[in-house]
């Protein structure tokens, strides 16, 4: 799945989004609500994609290719996990 918004898209890989235990950390990390859980799946809040202030913690909670944050402000530059 993915969705965009202005300045920022989110990528979810579909086998990750169907994981209701990856769906609720995703929620829980996230400081700016863009993701949520609905049936068990990842959901995205569309109107909250713009205020992601790029921290990777979805990425650090993700399997590798589960989530992509890219800023399409920088030709759809993918944000990098933190080291």
């Amino acid at each position: 799945m993915r969705l965009d918004a202005t300045f920022i898209g989110i990528e979810v890989d579909d086998a990750a989004a169907a994981d209701a235990a990856f769906a609720a950390k995703l929620a829980e990390v996230c400081p700016v609500d863009i993701y949520a859980v609905d049936h068990g799946r990842v959901a995205l809040i569309e109107e909250n994609l713009d205020e992601c202030v790029l921290c990777g913690l979805c990425l650090d909670v993700a399997p590798e290719g589960g989530v992509r944050v890219l800023r399409l402000y920088d030709g759809d530059a993918p944000l990098q996990r933190s080291a």
